[in-house]
């Protein structure tokens, strides 16, 4: 059985829906451990009363991000990783720690990429008068939000849609796309090549 770490932020609402589906699904894999930045972060919670292992590494208790991401990988060693999921993680990660975990690292972006990285997306969204918007599950590279894209979803950008309201609608899709990525990777179904990402079971990689 594969062994899938969470690193969360806050709520961790994407960490609760990877927990639920691999469960409901009977994956080949549980998460091991849920470690946050934040000792305040509610995902803990969550994850605590079903058990899982969890691990607050504090960021602002070290002079530097090298050093708080070689303590935040000795955490998430202890549990050894097969997938490192990133679910509301907002710590831009060093070079060295992407390099350790590349190609079992992912992250799901608010927005089509390479449209929109970074923050503020949905706001950005509605600016520039797009007609839909969604999210994306990528493989982690040093250039945040660039690396290969495993999986999409995509919702409409409706009439009158604030940032909360379009978040919203595309935060539900993540609760499914996300889980359905992770799935594919610990099935060992996904094949890289360059920046293309092929799933070999032939399920739609772009939920409409």
């Amino acid at each position: 059985m594969k062994n899938i770490v969470a690193l969360i932020s806050g709520r961790g609402s994407n960490m609760e829906a990877i927990v639920q589906a691999c469960a409901a699904e009977r994956w080949n894999a549980r998460v091991a451990a849920v470690v946050s930045n934040r000792p305040d972060a509610a995902g803990l919670a969550f994850a605590r009363e079903r058990g899982i292992a969890t691990v607050v590494v504090e960021h602002t208790r070290f002079a530097s991000r090298e050093s708080f991401d070689a303590e935040l990988m000795r955490a998430i060693d202890a549990h050894a990783p097969d997938v490192l999921a990133l679910a509301g993680f907002m710590r831009i990660l060093t070079p060295g720690f992407v390099e350790h975990y590349r190609g079992r690292m992912v992250n799901v972006h608010p927005s089509l990429l390479p449209a929109f990285t970074g923050l503020d997306t949905h706001r950005r969204a509605i600016e520039a008068g797009c007609k839909v918007a969604g999210a994306t599950v990528h493989f982690v590279v040093n250039e945040v939000d660039h690396g290969p894209i495993i999986a999409q979803a995509v919702v409409p950008v409706l009439p009158g849609d604030t940032p909360e309201t379009l978040s919203a609608r595309v935060l539900a899709r993540e609760h499914q796309l996300y889980p359905r990525a992770l799935r594919w990777l610990v099935d060992d179904l996904l094949e890289v090549d360059g920046r293309q990402v092929r799933q070999r079971r032939g399920e739609p990689q772009l939920l409409t």
